[in-house]
């Protein structure tokens, strides 16, 4: 079984996200037209927050798995990206001004309170194929951020026209990430090339992106199924 080209294994990645990204999600294409409810988008607002507050954690056990020092150093500036670092509050800070700005609590986030159970087990499903699976596998999960440029665009388009009543200044999290996601994934698709030498690596980071695909349409999956009327449960 040879080895892809470095092209043919970039280019099967990036079909990846062709086939399975969670922008063709339903819940997702609603939103981005416009259709959802107040209820329905603070929905998503704290349930995407558990997801936005374990990335950093995600991270961290990636780095503490990496034996080159030369990729901790690089890695390094996701956790500050989302925990925040000398004058930048970091994206978890950004997240919890949208969700003020839909007129969530911050406490009822941090407190995880209105996570639904679906999830929940999701994202700590990502938390645990990077705690064991191979460090280059944790970092070919990663590479949805290639297609994230593009999705956080149209996000952004979309709020600011079919939700006007979310503050302008409260969408700081999707514009950073405009920058901020393409740097990532160009530092991760250059790892993944040069880690990946051997059909069994590159196969193996196929799964890791198609299984990361699969856990982002599982949170979907879980806020799309809730009924957010429904006060009973979360």
């Amino acid at each position: 079984m040879n080895n892809w080209t470095s092209d043919e294994f970039a280019q099967r990645l990036r079909d990846v996200g062709t086939a399975a990204y969670h922008d063709q999600h339903p819940f997702h294409r609603r939103m981005n037209s416009g259709e959802l409810s107040r209820e329905q988008i603070q929905l998503w607002v704290a349930n995407r927050f558990y997801y936005q507050k374990n990335l950093p954690i995600k991270d961290a056990i990636l780095i503490s798995r990496c034996p080159i020092r030369e990729i901790r150093q690089v890695w390094i500036q996701r956790i500050l990206d989302h925990d925040g670092y000398g004058g930048d509050p970091g994206g978890i800070e950004k997240w919890l001004k949208l969700a003020e700005a839909t007129g969530l609590a911050q406490a009822d986030l941090e407190s995880d309170r209105l996570l639904l159970p679906g999830v929940r087990f999701a994202v700590d499903a990502y938390v645990q194929l990077v705690a064991t699976r191979s460090w280059i596998e944790g970092v070919a999960s990663s590479l949805t951020e290639l297609f994230a440029p593009n999705l956080m665009a149209a996000r952004l388009e979309a709020f600011e026209r079919h939700y006007p009543w979310i503050e302008r200044d409260a969408l700081a999290y999707f514009r950073a990430r405009l920058s901020q996601a393409p740097r990532d994934s160009d530092h991760g698709m250059s790892l993944v090339l040069e880690h990946c030498q051997t059909r069994l690596l590159q196969e193996a980071a196929i799964d890791a992106l198609q299984t990361k695909c699969q856990i982002l349409w599982a949170q979907l999956d879980a806020m799309d199924n809730h009924d957010p009327t429904d006060t009973s449960t979360p």
